[in-house]
């Protein structure tokens, strides 16, 4: 299922795939919009009687900061609560053995975790905003990690850096000449390749050498360690908890209250 705000692009993603003699649908959904991203869990539950793989793939990157859909910054909510709801609603449809890939970045490393930063756009930076959502995104997939465990759900939960990649086009809504420097970029050394970031992704939702891999931070398809503030599990725990509060919506997989906070797998 390939899901995006625009329908002719997801469209044409879906006519490549089965032109290659896939199968695929494409739903429309808009990530600023919490009740589109309900909309979308509704429609991957109708489509399929269980769910194997789910990529949270999420990355934008936005010059002016708004508040949006329930009065949250438009980064933080498009790369990191989004994904979490929607993987809040997907988490009964998951089978057995199934996996989580969240995408992260390393532009986590510097950031720290504070959640008043969402609710605020006065000091608002875009390189800043995506940091601290690609934070997020690597503390909200080891958190599902332990708090999988705790459950006895036999799935996995990972975050990946897939490499910078400019063909990605995550800094679009960037002015024009920042857009068009991001583009640049795509010739510099160093950078990926839009087939390169999906191998990267891929090795850690389909190979058989992560298939027991959970709660890990991969990048170059090695799993590496992120900043000690990613790998903070009271951090983690307390953003768990904040998200479903923004969200207005009960804590998915709750811990035993007995349980210390950050401590939820055994």
């Amino acid at each position: 299922m390939v899901h995006g705000r625009d329908a002719a692009a997801g469209r044409a993603v879906v006519d490549t795939i089965t032109d290659a003699g896939g199968d695929a649908t494409f739903v429309e959904a808009d990530f600023t919009d919490p009740a589109s991203v309900r909309h979308l869990a509704s429609a991957a539950r109708e489509w399929r009687d269980g769910l194997d793989l789910l990529l949270n793939n999420a990355g934008g990157l936005f010059a002016k900061g708004r508040l949006v859909g329930p009065g949250i910054e438009q980064t933080f909510l498009v790369n990191h609560l989004a994904p979490y709801l929607l993987t809040a609603e997907l988490l009964d449809h998951l089978r057995g053995g199934a996996r989580v890939v969240t995408t992260a970045s390393e532009a986590h490393r510097g950031a720290s975790l504070d959640l008043d930063r969402p609710l605020d756009t006065s000091d608002y930076s875009g390189m800043g905003a995506y940091s601290h959502s690609k934070l997020a995104n690597i503390l909200f997939a080891s958190e599902l990690a332990r708090r999988l465990a705790a459950a006895d759900r036999s799935v996995n939960s990972n975050s990946i850096h897939p490499g910078f990649i400019p063909g990605s086009q995550f800094g679009r809504f960037l002015p024009g000449p920042l857009s068009s420097l991001f583009r640049l970029i795509g010739w510099v050394p160093g950078t990926a390749s839009v087939a390169d970031g999906a191998a990267e992704l891929l090795h850690v939702a389909m190979s058989d050498a992560t298939a027991d891999e959970s709660g890990e931070y991969f990048t170059g398809q090695q799993s590496v360690a992120p900043s000690a503030e990613a790998q903070d599990p009271d951090a983690a725990a307390r953003l768990w908890r904040r998200s479903a509060e923004m969200l207005g919506i009960d804590e998915p997989l709750p811990v035993d209250p007995e349980t210390p906070s950050g401590s939820s797998t055994a």
